[in-house]
């Protein structure tokens, strides 16, 4: 699918500034979509919305349907007197630049069980139905999530497979006993996912109504501990204790010399088949409510997946294993027409894997951190773009572009000079304006770049599971200088979209 030339931001919600120790989905989301809409952009791209697990990552989540609660904000939950001002003080001392998880966590956590019990106790009609419609519309995915949820909280936060067995292999009596005795967990976990939709549903109608279109994630790939997995242990290669017999991750490449593990349970497409990809039709219309656009994580996975035995301790020993190709998108597609899909075709690709992409018009990605050790022959050159492509400075896995070139030896960082014609002080400002002038239909760009930050603003480094995802800015570092070049580089070049 065609999109209409422009340009983005990439940023987390959790990387806004906020009152409350991270970004959330309250007021600094519609403040941030006002900065968009004076700087000329028309995307905002956000990495998964979905609970985050293991090392605070959107990419392992606890539900590939529900979203976070940590994105609730405080501000409509003030308003509506489920809280108070004042009760929410003292806020954990955290900095400004980073989200202290540790602490955040659990601070937020406690509001959000006082604001359910309040909001529970009280009678609000209209709103009791609401969160009744909502619960049996979402029931397929909603049900399983709050109880394992339920669950999770009962038995520490361990893995699943850990649990009591007969509450980890789902025994159909016990599974009804622990519905009756976490009735009032699992109704908090319920109404945590009323409120997620409610508030993101009018961050996205602010959005669209100052002509932003939200770019969002789907990772290919799903947590072993989360709901999905626990539910629907059919749809994964795992033995009959609920463990992993193989997981997925990517062989040696540009971030890693050993590779990446992953961890997450490798799919059976053979059942998924069967079932006519009945859980990726679910999960494609959930996904295309919550955005425009969704990109989708290491596409070339669909052609082929790197297996990892789940003893091995890298990534190292793996081999290639066929994907389901195209059948999966012809399911989806019949279900819920043409999908507007990013492509995430970085790494090894074959050519098999861009003739899938092109089959559908699904735009790749162009990444020029990754255009210029390999002289003008390199594709991630702007020279050699088709428009239906999107181009990044970078990601959220890179490095800043200000700590890219830093890190940079120097004959790449002499070709980037010469191909960009500068000499390399706002090198930042080089790659925005190269990309913004290029051919490709879209252009995203993290907010790091727009704010010149050196490597103190990466967000993730791939391969560590730790002590990643936890950048934010705060307004004291934005000027009107940043929407006024941002702006005039996208008219420059014909990306300002039309209000």
């Amino acid at each position: 699918m065609r999109f209409p030339r422009s340009s983005g931001i990439l940023l987390h919600p959790t990387s806004l500034p906020g009152a409350y120790g991270c970004g959330d989905l309250g007021d600094v989301s519609h403040h941030f979509i006002d900065w968009l809409a004076v700087a000329g952009q028309g995307l905002w791209q956000v990495l998964p919305l979905e609970p985050t697990g293991y090392g605070n990552s959107p990419y392992m989540a606890l539900s590939a349907f529900a979203g976070n609660p940590l994105l609730i904000g405080f501000d409509d939950l003030l308003a509506c007197g489920l809280l108070t001002r004042e009760e929410l003080l003292p806020v954990p001392s955290v900095s400004p630049s980073r989200v202290d998880f540790t602490q955040i966590v659990p601070y937020r956590m406690q509001w959000l069980r006082l604001a359910s019990e309040r909001f529970f106790a009280r009678e609000h009609p209209v709103e009791n139905q609401e969160f009744e419609a909502f619960c049996s519309a979402e029931k397929h995915w909603l049900d399983d999530f709050s109880l394992f949820q339920g669950l999770n909280v009962r038995f520490g936060g361990v893995v699943w497979t850990e649990w009591d067995p007969d509450h980890a292999l789902r025994k159909p009596k016990i599974l009804e006993r622990a519905r009756r005795e976490l009735s009032n967990e699992i109704r908090f976990w319920k109404w945590t996912q009323w409120e997620f939709f409610r508030q993101w549903g009018r961050v996205k109608r602010y959005a669209n109504e100052k002509g932003i279109r939200i770019v969002g994630d789907i990772p290919i790939f799903i947590a072993h501990h989360s709901a999905d997995v626990w539910s629907h242990p059919e749809l994964y290669f795992l033995d009959d204790r609920g463990n992993p017999l193989v997981v997925a991750g990517v062989p040696p490449d540009y971030f890693s010399a050993t590779g990446q593990r992953w961890g997450n349970p490798l799919y059976r497409w053979d059942v998924m088949e069967q079932q006519q990809y009945r859980w990726w039709i679910e999960r494609f219309r959930r996904t295309l409510t919550l955005v425009d656009i969704t990109r989708i994580d290491h596409f070339r996975g669909f052609i082929e997946y790197w297996e990892i035995p789940s003893s091995e301790k890298t990534a190292v020993k793996g081999r290639w294993v066929e994907g389901p190709k195209e059948k999966l998108f012809q399911a989806v597609q019949k279900k819920l027409g043409k999908l507007p899909i990013i492509a995430e075709d970085l790494g090894i690709i074959t050519p098999d894997v861009t003739k899938l992409r092109e089959k559908f018009a699904f735009p790749g990605m162009k990444v020029l951190h990754f255009a210029f050790a390999e002289g003008p022959e390199n594709n991630f050159l702007p020279h050699h773009y088709e428009s239906n492509c999107v181009v990044y400075t970078g990601t959220h896995d890179n490095d800043t572009t200000q700590g890219w070139y830093d890190k940079a030896k120097e004959p790449e960082r002499d070709f980037v000079r010469r191909y960009c014609s500068t000499d390399a002080r706002e090198i930042h400002w080089d790659l925005i304006g190269l990309a913004s002038g290029s051919a490709a239909d879209l252009a995203i760009f993290p907010f790091q770049d727009i704010l010149g930050l050196g490597s103190e603003g990466r967000m993730n480094f791939p391969g560590t599971a730790m002590g990643n995802w936890d950048w934010r800015f705060s307004w004291d570092q934005v000027g009107p200088e940043h929407a006024t070049r941002i702006h005039e580089l996208s008219a420059l070049f014909g990306r300002v979209p039309e209000r």
